[in-house]
């Protein structure tokens, strides 16, 4: 059930299907919010637009009871006869929603159908993924159901079929769930190219999204409705004749409560180091999910999600005995996951160790409480993760926050600062991948082609191609029908048929690989970890799984394993009795601190600069920012402090510019780079969301000026190519690109390519493109996204730039400080083996406290 609002201040609506609506309320004693009575008035006068409300208060019938108002009114219309029209038959296809999740789709449709059977309308509601049998999506394309739930791939396979056109000539209204997640992304675009084409199909279509936690709501809603035209001959149209369409920003106005609390350790740790992850805290968060009947402990990592599993179940082996835990993120086997979502559903389980895979929309109304493991990273993934808690309008959002180490409770404090500001982090926009487009363009070919005039109109009607300009559309055309200039000559190439300006892909093995490539999913390199005699458990990375012999111990899925043989992609493993040895970490498993919150925590350090301490995670802090201030200084937002320190490994410089991971993985060796042209050295490098450091054999001889010159934004990207092998990324980069648009077939279901075929193949491609067609796009889209995603080049000219105006502050310390320690820890951790590196970091903790209290 999705519970709506408790008040009615606006005039519900008079229509019939109003009526008719606002009478299954009453009988549920339920009463629409005013968010949900204007979206209904919006849909009612034509208009497409965005929802943006909190989790659980009802932003599902906010736009999906509009369009059963709408048959309502229908079937009252009065005809000649003065009789009032009801069919009884079954509705043709009406309702396209999409979703970002085939987890969340089946929760869907169960949502959707509620209202659908109390008020015995003659509507389907059916599902369409990846997952659906193979003769229902035959059925489906014979005959649709009249509200479809589907996701942008299985729709984007759909427009591939000449039939769908028919199919969709009823079609009214579109909706698209999730819309925070999907915008930015390439699945994103990917969903505007389709909707796009729907708009060509069906001009006065509406188009509805659903959104929270997002910052650029006027960007969202651009992005989502695209162009009722092509650039320059805009012109909303509504099914009203006069009617004003212009799409709306509908936001219910109507904080959910939310009570976050967070655990504090006995005695904090005043040298925080790296390698923590909360586990001191283990006793104090076994307490608190005992008070609850069922939990949901957040890690940001999967590596973190199997250590803590490891860690709960070994302290609580009778839950784990009982089926009370669980393990979920997004490496299990999706019959794994799928059996962890049912036993939330059923309230049988009371802990579920989990990653972002659970951090999407799905209604688990037995959760009371929400654990977040270390800093959230961001202010809008906390507020999603804690909405995943008291799931229904009037409940309250229960979030405890478990620090790894001190520095993260400055992070904490920050992130209540603005939820309570209501600063949420806004989503980067891509503009024009030509890869996805490419997909797209053989998709629309192969669904009954197309005329390129009209369709490089209706392309440039998506947000992301509205400056799309007749140059790199005529390349695209080129690419899809002669391979481009380095391909011509071997007709595999040549995807669609050309007859002077209409396109068309005709049957065969192009239609077939083209069908089962859609997508614009890539997963890293990863292995198939199966029991030998058993089911699969999942996938890992192939990176880890080559470093084991078989024998060898690794803990996966919650369970101890240990290898058996690794065959054709596949890891073959039994269930070890004795404790896991390794925990798999996976690529990209670090998440960054967004530049929203990286501002918050330099407000925070103001406040402690300033003496001002509160909150119970700032006094927890106070005494290692104390010791910070005291052995150096408290950076000001105004301020960039390096500090240097000589150990016996050398000496090293610390900058902190608080900006995230992310900026500092480009800014660390942009430095290295540019000392070394001053005076050739050897540089190692470290960094963290907080700041980054480089170690060398003597000190960097530098004053104000020479750092400020060393930090200037000048020749930034020239220099970003020179230093980080920029080609060997570009490459990497361009293996996505080149799946995404047709180059490399991924195989066939069950028996896909081995990980390095597909390395070798992007890797030939990308060489052959380099030598023979340099001017090639999806190069210099290559080269763009490592600059853009990768290294984030125009956040760090922000930075730069936003650095000449700050104060240098330069300090020589006689030893590590706070902020110092877990960048020194972090990279002796890489000097040697796990044990001696803790017992010297722990040697080191010791000296430096010791320091503290004289």
């Amino acid at each position: 059930m999705i519970p709506l609002g408790s008040r009615s201040d606006p005039a519900p609506d008079a229509s019939p299907g109003g009526k008719k609506i606002l009478g299954w309320f009453k009988k549920r004693r339920w009463k629409p919010f005013p968010f949900q009575l204007e979206a209904w008035a919006a849909a009612a006068a034509g208009r497409s637009g965005l929802v943006h409300a909190p989790t659980g208060m009802g932003k599902t019938y906010a736009v999906w009871l509009p369009t059963l108002i709408e048959w309502f009114n229908d079937q009252a219309a009065t005809p000649a006869t003065g009789r009032k029209v009801f069919s009884k038959t079954a509705e043709p296809l009406r309702v396209l929603w999409i979703t970002p999740l085939r987890a969340l789709a089946a929760d869907t449709v169960e949502a959707l159908k509620a209202p659908v059977d109390a008020l015995e309308i003659p509507w389907t509601v059916e599902l369409r993924t990846g997952d659906t049998p193979a003769s229902a999506k035959k059925r489906q394309r014979e005959k649709m159901p009249t509200a479809l739930v589907t996701t942008p791939e299985s729709l984007s396979l759909l427009l591939s079929y000449p039939e769908t056109r028919d199919a969709f000539a009823s079609l009214r209204t579109i909706i698209v769930d999730e819309w925070h997640e999907l915008l930015g992304t390439k699945r994103g675009v990917q969903t505007e190219l389709c909707l796009a084409r729907l708009r060509a199909w069906c001009p006065r279509l509406k188009t509805w999204g659903l959104s929270a936690t997002l910052g650029n709501l006027d960007e969202a809603l651009a992005v989502l409705v695209g162009r009722a035209s092509p650039p320059g001959q805009e012109v909303f149209q509504s099914n009203r004749p006069g009617e004003d369409a212009r799409p709306a920003l509908i936001a219910g106005e109507m904080p959910k409560r939310l009570e976050i609390t967070t655990l504090l350790p006995d005695a904090m740790e005043r040298f925080p180091w790296g390698g923590h992850v909360g586990l001191s805290l283990l006793p104090q968060v076994l307490k608190q999910v005992e008070k609850a009947r069922t939990t949901l402990l957040f890690t940001n990592t999967r590596w973190q999600a199997e250590t803590w599993y490891q860690a709960v179940r070994e302290a609580r082996p009778e839950w784990e005995t009982s089926g009370r835990i669980g393990i979920h993120h997004g490496s299990l086997d999706r019959d794994a996951r799928e059996a962890v979502e049912a036993r939330l559903r059923s309230g049988e389980i009371r802990c579920v160790v989990c990653t972002a895979s659970l951090d999407l929309g799905v209604d688990f109304s037995p959760v009371e409480q929400v654990i977040q493991v270390g800093g959230p990273k961001g202010v809008a993934r906390m507020l999603q993760r804690a909405g995943r808690s008291g799931h229904q309008p009037g409940a309250t959002s229960r979030m405890t926050c478990v620090p790894a180490n001190a520095l993260e409770l400055v992070e904490f404090a920050a992130v209540r600062d603005a939820i309570e500001r209501r600063e949420l982090e806004s989503r980067t926009l891509l503009e024009q991948p030509l890869d996805v487009l490419v997909q797209h363009v053989v998709t629309v070919a192969l669904g009954g082609g197309f005329d390129g005039k009209a369709f490089y109109d209706e392309v440039r009607t998506a947000y992301a191609y509205r400056d799309l300009g007749q140059e790199a559309w005529e390349w695209v055309l080129d690419f899809v029908t002669r391979g481009g200039g380095a391909l011509k000559a071997y007709p595999q190439f040549v995807r669609v048929q050309r007859e002077g300006d209409r396109f068309s892909v005709g049957a065969g093995l192009i239609a077939q690989f083209h069908r089962m490539s859609i997508g614009t999913i890539t997963s890293d390199n990863a292995m198939a970890v199966k029991l030998v005699r058993g089911s699969s458990l999942g996938m890992t990375e192939e990176s880890f799984l080559a470093r084991l012999k078989p024998g060898d111990r690794f803990a996966f899925a919650g369970l101890s394993l240990e290898l058996v043989r690794i065959r054709d992609m596949t890891a073959y493993v039994r269930k070890s009795k004795r404790a896991a040895g390794l925990i798999p970490s996976w690529a990209g498993g670090k998440m960054p601190l967004s530049s929203q919150l990286a501002a918050g925590v330099r407000r925070k350090l103001l406040e402690a600069h300033g003496g001002v301490f509160d909150g119970v995670e700032m006094q927890a802090a106070r005494p290692v920012l104390e010791i910070q201030r005291r052995w150096s200084v408290i950076p000001q937002p105004d301020e960039l402090l390096i500090e240097s320190v000589a150990m016996k490994e050398g000496v090293h410089s610390f900058v902190f510019p608080f900006a995230g991971r992310l900026v500092h993985e480009g800014l660390a060796p942009l430095l290295a780079h540019r000392l070394t042209r001053l005076e050739p050295r050897l540089i190692s490098l470290v960094l963290s969301d907080y700041g980054f450091g480089l170690l060398t054999e003597k000190p960097i001889a530098l004053d104000e000026a020479g750092w400020r010159k060393l930090l200037s934004p000048d020749q930034l990207t020239e220099d970003l190519v020179a230093c980080m092998n920029s080609a060997e990324l570009a490459k990497r980069q361009f293996r996505e690109i080149a799946r995404i648009a047709g180059l490399v077939f991924q195989g066939f279901p069950g028996a896909n390519k081995a990980a390095r075929q597909l390395q070798a193949s992007s890797g030939l491609f990308f060489e052959v493109f380099q030598k023979y067609d340099p001017e090639n796009l999806l190069l210099s889209q290559a080269r763009r996204e490592v600059l853009e995603r990768q290294l984030e080049v125009r956040r760090m000219r922000e930075v730069l730039e936003s650095i000449q105006s700050m104060r240098l502050v330069l300090r020589t310390t006689e030893r590590l400080t706070p902020l110092a320690f877990p960048l020194w820890a972090s990279l002796v951790q890489g000097q040697v083996s796990s044990e001696v590196w803790t017992e010297r970091v722990k040697k080191m903790a010791a000296k430096l406290e010791e320091a503290a209290k004289a």
